[in-house]
Formats: C-alpha cells, structure tokens, sequence
C-alpha cells in the first residue's frame, strides 16, 4: 500500500491549505459530478501554494439508506430508495459504489496536483445544515445503536475501498460531528468516537485518526480534549471568533482574535498530548471584515500558529458559492462568500497571503521549528470558565514576556519552576492529592502565583501567610496599586476579597490601602496570591488587550520576575510577541509578531552573552530598532558571545 507522508509526524513540517467543496456546486458536488471542474480546482489550488485539501464525502450521497417500514410502522428493512441493497460489500455496507468512484477520481486528480487530503468520513453536519440519510432523520446518530451500526459499516468500507490512494494523508471522523445530535453525556460521546476510530484504524493503521471536532472542553462538557484525545491521533481548532466564546470582543486584527488560534491549539495540544493542528479557520465574509483585513487576519494568525508549534492551518474555504440556490448557501448569508477564490476564479488576498507565507518558509528553509520556550505551567481548575481562563491567561503571559504550557487540574502535575493557578472559582478546585503535589513542588524550590475568583484552596493561611477575612459580593471594580511597582490596575469582579497580612511581603493593596496581593516564602520556592480574577476580566472585558486596556499583564510580569523567569531576548512593546526557539546551544531564532494592523518599531535586545546575529525574515535594524510590519512578524537570529 501506497500512503502520503506523515502529516503530523514530528519531523513534519508546517503544512498550509483548505477545506474543499467543488467550486460549482458546493456540497451538491456528488450529485452533480464534473470531474473537470474539480481538476481546474485542484490545479488552480495546487499552483497557488495550496498543499493540503480537507473533503467530505457526505452521508447521505454516500450511504443513502431509506428504512422501509410495515405495519404500524414497523421496520422491515433498509434499502436504496425502492432497490434492495446489492449482494456486494459495498452493499451489505450501504455505500453507493459510484459514488466510491467518484471519490477515487477526486484522490487522482489530487495526486496529479500533488495535494493531500485529510478525508471526513461522517460527514453529517456542514455548515449549518444536517445531512443524514433517510434512514436516520430523526434519531440520535451518535447514541441510536442502528444508526451506529450503519456510520461504522461505511466507515470501514470507505478506508478500505480508499486507503490505497496515495493523496490520503489523514482520517477523520467527520465534519463537527458534536453537530450531529441533541446533547449526549460524555460517555455516549466517548463510546461514539472509539468506535468510529477503531474502525478507521483496523482498517488502515497506516495513517493518523484527526478528532474533526470543534469546541472541546477540559471539563463540564459532553465533548472532551482529554477523551478525543485517547481515542483519536490528532486533535484540530476551528477557531472563528463569532462563534466561540470571549473571542468577538476586539477588531479581528488586533491582538485578542490574532492569538485565538495558536491558543485554542496550545490548549488543545498541551491537554490532549497529541498533536494539533488549526483544521478550520476563517474570517466568516465581508459582512465581518473587508478582504483586505481578512488577509492581515490571517497572516497574523499564520505567523502565531506557525511560531507555537501548531502543525499546519486550513482556510475556510476553496472557492464562494455565491451562485448556489440551495440550502445551506440559501440559508446562511455568511456561508457564501468564505473562499480563497471568487466564483470567476480570481484569487482573494486570502490565497495570496497562504501563498506567500508557504514561500517565505520554503525560502528560508524553516518549514520546521525548534520548539518554542515555556516558561510556566498552567494548572485549569475545575468549577472555572476553563477556555476563558486559558485564554485570557495566555494572553497576558505573552504580553508579560512569557509563554505557558496548559494542563488540567485532574492530570499528572507537570514539571516546572513556576505555576499559575488562575482565576479560582468554587470548592472543588482541584483534588487534595494534586494541591498537596502542587505544594510539594513549591517546597523544592518553584513559584506558584493563584489568582482568585472566590475560589477555595485548603490548607491556604499557613501556606499563603495572608488571612481571608471576609468574601462578599463585589460593588465596585478591584483596584490594585503598587508604588513601588509604578503600577495602579483595575479589573471586574463578582467578589471583593479581604486580607489581612500575617508574614508576607505585600506587593500590591487596594483602594483601601488592605493587602491584594502577596508573596510569601514557602520552603525553598514562594507562593503568590492575588485577590482578584484578573484571567476572568481580561477575558470578558472588550479591548482589555489593546493599547490602554488595562495593562493587567503588568502583575504577571512582575510574578514572572519573582519566579527568576529572564528571557534572552526583550522588547518594550506588549503588542509585539516574541517566541525562543533554540538552535543549539549557540544559536537562538526569535520570532517576532507585530499583533497590530500599523506597522511598529521598537527596540529587540538580548541579554549579557547574547548578540543579534543576522535576520531570517524582515528588514535589518537601525542600531537596535526593528521594524515590524502590521499583522505580521520578523525573524532574527541571536549568536552566544564566545567567553572573554
């Protein structure tokens, strides 16, 4: 058997593309068949730096089952329309052969163009419409066992049938397939997705299992990063803003919507312990930004993704469907005009930007990155809004100068010198067994810093060194005030938390001039606690990360100075992001992201025993000045000083 190379493999390199229905008929694409169209697609695509196609067989074209009944309704068998199901195994499987072979065309003609396809296999929902065979119109295709049955029967048929196409470079369970059905428990969720992978991967182990969900949460939800992420391979972000919470709050082009996908992937990624990748991504048409900000759009956000170790970033989608009188396209305004490419086929700013970026790397030779530092674990914790949470926390470490890795409170505590414990909220923090591990590490040596929203942490005086003496509700924004930090903040929230200091040395007080926020000696590392859910108010507070927002990140930068975090390489600019990616022990890139629509120039410097070499991508400096273009980054390269 023939297969693509690994996608997601770790020598794998960053991978740009699309999702793909056919220019001319969108999802009525297998009904209305033209082989000719999809070649002038694929050759089109293929010559503008498209490298991988995400496609669909939809169910209802592939499996179009009609459950015929009796008396009373009663079922007494499935067939195509009026025919009987065929004595072959594509008909014991319910799959129309044709259609089979009109999808083996589509992997040819892919191959001819050299694209690589990520295949969707329980393709039922698809831009705000179902799609479902007959058969199952009206019951639960995630928990109703004979629609099961079914969904698994055609899954093993089409990778059987396929998996000898060379242009197939990944599965997937299926479009959003959390879409497909009224709310399911976690388990029927779990129990769902096994199947359906488990039988991708008896029938083609070669290939990597992608989740093909969108939305997943650490906890309190029915679709779960940790649960997709033991049953399937890879796990992918659809990260639209309108649709996903804290997210439409800023202009598209600045720095909130700029990070949501690296974010979103990081969370996913670091929760999960698998690979992920931004499998959909979009700026959802004109009605939400003018082309010319989506493509700045999405340079930004290919610039975050590619910086933060996310495997690869598919648009939304190949081509508008402007032209299409049916359903979802008459439907949904916004789900006509998404593509890389009008429907006269000229490209949008969108498809020259992929283009241009995929050369840049190719150019430079940097298809594949060192991972970037991290410098901090931060812990999720239950009862909290864990992707605002994560969200928001990510964004004020890169602001601070620091980048995080993500875990949940119910996973193994990972290795670190400094931990965040942000935005508390509840009783049920995390479990005694992981606070005691948490504190043991702090003993040895690292910095915890909790920020809290009312949260409960047990043992906490002796810990802390600060009391809690009341919690009540909060009247008035939290006011944090350092003279000796030169900071005076202000964020929203629901409890207004008093403390009275016992033995710690207090960084911060309120407006009362009462204690906010402490640090505290524990063992040999220290413990900080800040009285306020800064995590939670930058997340739902519009423009909380632009210029005069708030500057909350000013408190994570000085817990970051507390915990002994020193970059090598320092900017002045919170809206300029950088990453460290280590060579070898002498060499040092930097990427450097102008999270902004205007361009900046600010001042790049490394610390003693570090010098700017050269740069990979971008203008060379004046002195130590850098420019940095609108939604955009540079690339430099920093050398070790040899010793005197």
């Amino acid at each position: 058997m023939v297969t693509s190379p690994q996608l997601f493999a770790p020598e794998a390199g960053f991978f740009l593309g699309c999702n793909y229905w056919a220019s001319h008929a969108g999802t009525a694409m297998w009904h209305d068949w033209r082989p000719e169209v999809v070649a002038e697609d694929f050759r089109l695509l293929a010559q503008s730096g498209i490298e991988v196609l995400r496609v669909f067989p939809l169910w209802p074209d592939f499996q179009p089952l009609q459950a015929l009944t009796g008396y009373t309704q009663s079922f007494v068998e499935m067939r195509f329309g009026e025919q009987p199901l065929p004595p072959t195994p594509a008909g014991r499987a319910g799959v129309d052969e044709e259609m089979v072979e009109r999808f083996r065309t589509l992997c040819r003609l892919a191959a001819e163009n050299r694209l690589r396809l990520i295949v969707g296999l329980v393709t039922g929902w698809m831009s705000s419409r179902m799609y479902v065979p007959p058969a199952f119109e009206r019951v639960n295709v995630i928990t109703d066992a004979t629609a099961v049955k079914w969904e698994l029967r055609m899954v093993r048929y089409l990778v059987r049938a396929l998996k000898d196409c060379p242009a197939i470079a990944a599965w997937d369970l299926g479009n959003e397939c959390n879409c497909m059905a009224a709310p399911v428990s976690a388990d029927e969720a779990w129990c769902w997705s096994n199947a359906i992978a488990t039988a991708i991967h008896q029938e083609d182990p070669t290939r990597p299992v992608v989740s093909g969900m969108h939305s997943l949460v650490c906890d309190g939800g029915s679709w779960k990063i940790s649960d997709q992420a033991e049953v399937t391979d890879v796990l992918c972000t659809h990260p639209y803003p309108l649709f996903t919470p804290h997210c439409a709050l800023d202009p598209i082009n600045t720095l909130r919507n700029a990070f949501h996908a690296a974010a979103e992937t990081c969370l996913y990624r670091d929760v999960g312990g698998v690979p992920a990748f931004v499998e959909e991504a979009g700026s959802l048409g004109p009605s939400l930004s003018s082309e010319k900000v989506a493509a700045a759009y999405l340079n930004n956000m290919l610039w975050n993704t590619f910086a933060h170790h996310c495997r690869g970033l598919l648009w939304w989608c190949a081509h508008d469907q402007t032209q299409l009188p049916h359903p979802p396209y008459d439907w949904v305004a916004i789900e006509r005009e998404l593509g890389l490419l009008r429907p006269d086929r000229e490209a949008k700013p969108t498809l020259h930007t992929l283009k241009a970026f995929g050369a840049m790397l190719d150019r430079i030779g940097l298809r594949r990155l060192p991972p970037f530092r991290r410098d901090a674990v931060m812990i999720l914790t239950q009862d909290q809004d864990q992707w605002g949470i994560a969200y928001a926390g990510f964004l004020l470490a890169k602001q601070a100068l620091f980048d995080l890795e993500f875990q949940y409170a119910d996973q193994e505590l990972k290795p670190a010198n400094f931990y965040l414990l942000p935005s508390i909220r509840g009783t049920r923090v995390l479990p005694a067994r992981r606070y005691r591990e948490l504190l043991a590490a702090v003993r040895e040596g690292a910095t915890l810093f909790v920020t809290s929203d009312g949260g409960a942490l047990e043992p906490f005086n002796p810990v802390f060194g600060v009391d809690i003496a009341t919690v009540s509700r909060a009247v008035a924004e939290t006011s944090i005030r350092s003279v000796e930090h030169h900071f005076e903040l202000s964020c929203r929230s629901e409890f207004q938390i008093d403390l009275v200091n016992r033995d710690a040395e207090i960084l911060a007080v309120n407006r009362a001039g009462a204690p906010i926020f402490s640090c505290r000696r524990y063992g040999k590392g220290q413990v900080l606690f800040l009285a306020a859910p800064i995590e939670q108010a930058a997340a739902t507070t519009p423009r909380a990360f632009l210029p005069g927002g708030g500057e909350l990140y000013q408190l994570y930068a000085l817990a970051a100075q507390k915990a002994g975090v020193r970059r090598r390489v320092f900017r002045t600019n919170p809206q300029l992001t950088l990453t460290e990616h280590e060579i070898d022990a002498d060499t040092l890139l930097v990427i450097a992201v102008n999270n902004t629509p205007v361009a900046l120039v600010d001042e790049i410097a490394a610390t003693p025993g570090w010098k700017f070499d050269s740069m990979l991508r971008g203008e060379s400096p004046v002195r130590s000045s850098f420019t940095v273009p609108g939604n955009s980054g540079v690339i430099l390269k920093f050398r070790r000083m040899p010793l005197k």
